[in-house]
């Protein structure tokens, strides 16, 4: 029972990943070049940054739906 629960929070997650990490990359794109920084490094890092951040946002969003 518990290994199930433990796959529905993984498939919860990946779900919540996929909408609030390219949100939040696409926030680290506007913050970069609000910055004036339209290099293509730049963009990339702000991009995965948002991406990489996203991660444990995602699974503290999926935890507190799944006590919901």
């Amino acid at each position: 029972m518990n290994h199930d629960r433990g796959r529905k929070m993984l498939r919860l997650t990946m779900v919540m990943y996929s909408i609030v990490g390219t949100t939040l990359a696409g926030i680290g794109v506007i913050a970069a070049v609000t910055m004036n920084l339209y290099d293509v490094q730049s963009i990339v890092v702000a991009a995965a940054v948002g991406a990489v951040v996203a991660v444990p946002v995602s699974w503290v969003i999926a935890k507190k739906l799944q006590s919901i």
